[in-house]
């Protein structure tokens, strides 16, 4: 069973339903009765654990890799990276609710097997703000294996694409003033990366998808720190029965695993080190 968490705001409710068998990433987000995920109207790469994410709301690309399978580095029999990297499709160790006096919230534990023999542990702690207006997400990835590895996360916030309508726009800190139809780039498919501006304030970047006509006119806003997040990659996808648009606050720009090695871009977190990162979002 999923675990479901709640906020009631002035202008309605909210609930979160996280998938113990996936890290608990998040299934489906009800919004006044209304699911704003994709469910079924997505494109399939054949891979089931991805298929099952990318049905839910929020599923998260990592630790190890993101985006589609490269080789594992110093291995020559052959090895890749799954798509998406180890951490989709893995049950959740441990779970912990928060206690009566906390903001409805769950703490988690998964241990992640890594392509390159190693092994992971990401702590995750989702809850709502104080004011109910907010859901916050806390991750950290240690290595609990022998060797570095190369950490690397991007989170995927999948919407159905039938809720935009024609005044729908994308608008953030990353893009100034300007604001962007929801239907970017040529064609059926179309992605774009580039790095995420935040604010001098707290360093955290912001995004914006929104109005949205299922949700009388309301929007998506996103928020995420870019320490460890320092880009934004957005993807939508309106190919035969699918229609799919995607936020996707990412740890590295588009580019192959031995390009950012050579750029330096790609550090290793050695044995027991961890690396932080953080979002958060909310209908509004």
């Amino acid at each position: 069973m999923p675990i479901t968490i709640s906020g009631q705001r002035r202008e309605g409710e909210f609930q979160i339903l996280l998938d113990r068998q996936s890290a608990l990433d998040i299934g489906a987000f009800v919004v006044d009765g209304v699911d704003i995920s994709p469910g079924t109207a997505i494109p399939s790469d054949g891979d089931r654990r991805i298929d099952h994410a990318l049905q839910g709301f929020f599923f998260t690309c990592g630790p190890d890799h993101i985006r589609h399978p490269e080789p594992v580095e110093g291995f020559d029999d052959g090895r890749r990276f799954p798509l998406h990297g180890s951490l989709c499709g893995t049950p959740v160790r441990r779970t912990e609710m928060s206690g009566r006096d906390e903001p409805p919230g769950c703490n988690a534990e998964t241990e992640v097997p890594l392509s390159n023999g190693g092994t992971a542990l990401v702590s995750r702690r989702w809850a709502i703000s104080r004011d109910e207006t907010e859901v916050l997400l806390s991750d950290r990835v240690t290595n609990t294996g022998a060797t570095p590895f190369a950490p690397m996360l991007m989170y995927h916030m999948n919407i159905g694409g039938w809720m935009l309508g024609d005044d729908t726009h994308i608008a953030g800190t990353m893009f100034g003033s300007e604001r962007r139809p929801w239907r970017f780039g040529d064609g059926e498919s179309a992605h774009f990366c580039l790095p995420a501006a935040p604010t001098a304030r707290d360093g955290w970047a912001q995004v914006t998808l929104g109005p949205f006509e299922a949700l009388s006119g309301r929007s998506l806003i996103v928020r995420f720190e870019t320490a460890t997040l320092p880009f934004l990659q957005m993807w939508r996808c309106q190919r035969g029965s699918a229609d799919v648009i995607s936020i996707e606050p990412v740890s590295h720009r588009i580019a192959k695993r031995t390009d950012l090695a050579v750029a330096g871009e790609l550090p290793m977190l050695a044995p027991g080190g961890a690396v932080d990162y953080a979002l958060a979002f909310q209908i509004r």
